[in-house]
């Protein structure tokens, strides 16, 4: 993840950085949504009452910053029909979307949703951020997926961006 959970000159790594825990967090908050019957705003209450620190496999998580977090969830739930039809498009089957583990299908929507609505964060951060997350979780097989889905969905979106990486 590129904001503050790497360090690439050390063999130390440093702790995720608050917008990291941030989209971590909003991954988990989705799938709590969608399984747990739980309502987007009971469960930004809940996180910011709660869960704005935590630990997670022995280690302990800096604070989330909850502005970010409240944004990515509200701003999924609000346009999911949205940001899954850009998801699709992006895939090679229309159909896959439903059919994957359900972690990896939100940390897609939220990447998806970062380069829709936050223009201010490059792309290429977004794309770090979100495959370090499915990497948390997932194999080779999955990080590939994601990888490809989240950058067709950055170049098609922020064609801009990759034409100056190009050309520079």
């Amino acid at each position: 993840m590129n904001e503050g959970s790497q360090n690439r000159g050390s063999k130390t790594p440093r702790p995720a950085g608050r917008r990291s825990v941030a989209r971590l967090f909003a991954v988990q908050a989705l799938y709590e949504i969608e399984f747990g019957g739980g309502v987007p705003e009971a469960v930004i209450a809940d996180f910011r009452a709660k869960r704005q620190t935590e630990e997670i496999d022995g280690a302990q998580m800096r604070e989330a910053d909850a502005d970010w977090f409240t944004e990515i969830v509200r701003g999924v739930s609000r346009q999911q029909t949205e940001i899954d039809e850009v998801i699709r498009a992006a895939m090679p089957r229309a159909d896959a979307i439903d059919r994957m583990e359900s972690i990896l299908r939100y940390a897609l929507r939220c990447a998806t949703y970062e380069v829709m609505a936050r223009i201010d964060v490059p792309a290429a951060t977004v794309i770090d951020e979100y495959l370090g997350i499915v990497r948390a979780f997932f194999g080779p097989r999955e990080i590939k997926l994601a990888n490809g889905v989240i950058d067709a969905v950055a170049r098609r979106l922020r064609p801009g961006e990759f034409a100056a990486q190009q050309n520079g």
